[in-house]
């Protein structure tokens, strides 16, 4: 078959590699119908997180099961699946208390010697703690399609940022990232309620986004201008909830500076040098809490998915561009050099 894998820095290639085929009794083979790019692959794609040479890349994804191993009970061949971005078994104690991503059998899609999702088919381990089958319709709807597509990582990533923010009804929540992640977290806000969301991004394109999810600010400045800015759109107090979709030192400052006294910052932008923005005096006095960290996507996507089929929610918009499997490398370069926002993948 034919996947994506990493030769080095700005070298991604799409190879022939060996097919996806069952290895254990609790494998599915899944054939990729769509997957995408994350901004989280950015980081290996720029050399800033290492990769083994030709290493496999990519971990989003949905399709169709084409083959289930003897101890698989819930899924069989011909169900449409969407998988989150890391499998895990379904039974261990963090699985059983929703920690889904700390599983004691759990992986990453596209570590060495597995499957990444931009490909042709993966070899999904633990099929039935990990993969959620979809209605077999949506297979002939592209729009929902690409929404639960979303429902892979950003979808997900973005509700667990809204979560550890401790966004409710009412409240008033800024966004620090106009990523699909942070724009998708403009999506959950909205979705529990809060009142009022200010959304921090520069590029129109994905601020319109953010807008059509439910923002009902924009801000535009960065650094000490954005700060000043959130402050006087909230009287001067701040934001009750800031999710921080980034992951470098001036997304974590920005983020603590502009959370109301009380407030809460939910993290889930991948860490690249936020910890130096962290100043935990200032967070002891003004009582801020901090929480976040790797999204169990696995435990949102019930929840979600039923709000995407019901129409509550369409996170659809936030890919703005496709391609097909050879195309992929182009579809780096495009998000390496911001010209799109995410891409998705049609192999």
């Amino acid at each position: 078959m034919r996947a994506t894998v990493i030769h080095a820095p700005h070298d991604i290639r799409v190879e022939e590699v060996p097919d996806a085929a069952i290895q254990r009794p609790e494998d599915a083979v899944v054939r990729v119908l769509r997957a995408c790019i994350c901004g989280s692959d950015l980081w290996a794609y720029r050399g800033e997180a290492a990769r083994q040479p030709g290493q496999r890349i990519g971990h989003e994804f949905l399709g169709i099961v084409e083959e289930a191993g003897s101890a698989v009970s819930g899924l069989r061949a011909g169900d449409l699946v969407v998988a989150p971005f890391m499998w895990s078994d379904g039974t261990c104690e963090y699985c059983v208390e929703g920690l889904f991503t700390s599983c004691d059998h759990g992986g990453f899609w596209g570590s060495v010697g597995h499957d990444g999702g931009q490909g042709e088919a993966v070899r999904v381990p633990h099929a039935d703690g990990t993969l959620v089958k979809l209605p077999a319709e949506a297979v002939s709807d592209d729009h929902l399609l690409t929404g639960l597509l979303a429902l892979s990582d950003v979808m997900g990533t973005g509700h667990h940022a809204a979560l550890g923010a401790g966004v409710r009804e009412g409240s008033t929540v800024a966004v620090v990232g106009d990523g699909a992640v942070g724009l998708c977290g403009v999506l959950a806000a909205k979705r529990l309620g809060a009142e009022r969301i200010i959304a921090l991004g520069r590029h129109t394109a994905r601020t319109d986004i953010a807008k059509l999810f439910g923002a009902t600010d924009v801000v535009a400045e960065r650094g000490e201008a954005a700060e000043a800015a959130v402050r006087e759109l909230t009287g001067g107090r701040g934001a009750h909830a800031v999710i921080e979709a980034v992951g470098t030192e001036q997304s974590m400052r920005t983020a603590v500076n502009i959370t109301r006294d009380g407030g809460s910052v939910g993290y889930v932008g991948v860490p690249h040098g936020s910890g130096t923005g962290l100043d935990l005096g200032v967070m002891f006095d003004r009582n801020i809490t901090l929480r976040g960290g790797v999204a169990p996507v696995r435990a949102y996507i019930p929840e979600l998915l039923a709000d995407v089929l019901g129409g509550v929610i369409d996170p659809a918009p936030v890919f703005d561009r496709a391609v097909s499997l050879d195309e992929v490398p182009a579809g780096y370069r495009a998000m390496d050099d911001r010209s799109a926002l995410k891409v998705m993948i049609k192999p």
